[in-house]
């Protein structure tokens, strides 16, 4: 598709538009496909070489720009998804916040508080949506562990442990690279510690960290966090980017265990199993088959579409950046290296 061959979108159209920002790999895997079957009409998609948009485009059946900036001008973009490395997040987000797009920035959003309160204001000044893309919340299998939660089957919770690792990969990717914003927290410690946020109260702080450095890549490859909030609530998250892979929370109560063995990543075709544990018996739960990232690009639609859907995200997105950023503030200040 050309570009002069967009037209502006109809404003009776109920369908947003939506073009992306960079062609990174989780984009065209997963974004891309669930783009399709969402309410938003896939628009364009940028990157600073031509040749990669338009392979990515022509794939896609969408418009191909070189450049990014570019893709802001077009007519019939009300919204921009940013799957850009973790250090370019902020600069291209004020940037499509300026131009008026809702954004979609792919985790982590931001590395500091202060970065992700600056952009929830620019975007309720100018009457726009910001989230972060943690996809495995829009997955019903947490739904259902919330639900099983508050309806006290296991009791009083007393603990969440998240764990998340992956093994090696090659380090001249950009998880390994920290003039991009690489390394395991960023990389895998966002994930079980944005699913504590969903269980401990808003009081949620740090109370001990730790990441291991590999000297020679000069990033974190592994590390914990120690939280807790002001009702006796603790969660442990462990994440790295050299272990055998793991993707699971358990939730720890007075009268039994709830564990999510395939919490983070599931594919859109798998059906997660919810193992509950009650004295001496285990009751398996099977989650439906469900594609997140289809629950995502919905759910921000929906912001896109309903002012009042957005100050959930945007506190969400607050929340998660300042909790990470004294997570690493405390583990280089007291914690191993």
């Amino acid at each position: 598709m050309e570009i002069d061959n967009l037209t502006p979108v109809l404003e009776s159209e109920q369908r947003a538009g939506i073009g992306i920002i960079g062609c990174a790999d989780i984009a065209v895997r997963r974004a891309l496909p669930a783009i399709h079957r969402s309410p938003f009409r896939l628009m364009a998609v940028a990157s600073r070489s031509r040749e990669k948009a338009e392979g990515v485009a022509a794939a896609a059946g969408c418009a191909a720009v070189e450049g990014y900036e570019r893709l802001l001008d077009l007519p019939g973009i009300d919204a921009v998804y940013i799957p850009l490395p973790n250090s370019e997040h902020a600069v291209w987000a004020r940037r499509a916040l300026e131009a008026g797009k809702h954004v979609l920035l792919e985790k982590p959003a931001v590395p500091a508080e202060e970065t992700a309160r600056d952009l929830v204001a620019l975007a309720e000044k100018n009457e726009l949506a910001v989230m972060e893309n943690f996809a495995f919340l829009r997955h019903p299998q947490h739904d259902r562990a919330q639900a099983l939660v508050a309806d006290g089957a296991i009791g009083q919770l007393r603990s969440y442990t998240g764990s998340f690792g992956i093994p090696p990969t090659d380090p001249r990717g950009i998880k390994y690279q920290a003039d991009l914003g690489g390394g395991a927290l960023w990389e895998v410690g966002c994930y079980p510690v944005r699913a504590a946020q969903e269980y401990l109260g808003a009081s949620a702080r740090v109370l001990g960290a730790g990441l291991k450095f590999d000297p020679e890549l000069g990033v974190d490859v592994a590390g914990a966090a120690l939280l807790g909030d002001d009702d006796g609530v603790t969660a442990h998250c462990s994440f790295g980017l050299s272990h055998g892979y793991r993707s699971a929370y358990e939730l720890w109560g007075s009268e039994g265990r709830l564990v999510l063995e395939w919490a983070f990543t599931p594919s859109a075709g798998a059906r997660p199993v919810l193992r509950l544990q009650q004295k001496d018996r285990e009751t398996q739960i099977l989650a439906p088959a469900s594609d997140q990232f289809l629950g995502v690009f919905t759910t921000f639609h929906d912001a896109v579409r309903d002012p009042a859907a957005r100050a959930e995200h945007h506190g969400d997105l607050v929340r998660q950046a300042g909790l990470m950023a004294r997570i690493r503030a405390h583990a280089l200040t007291e914690g191993p290296r």
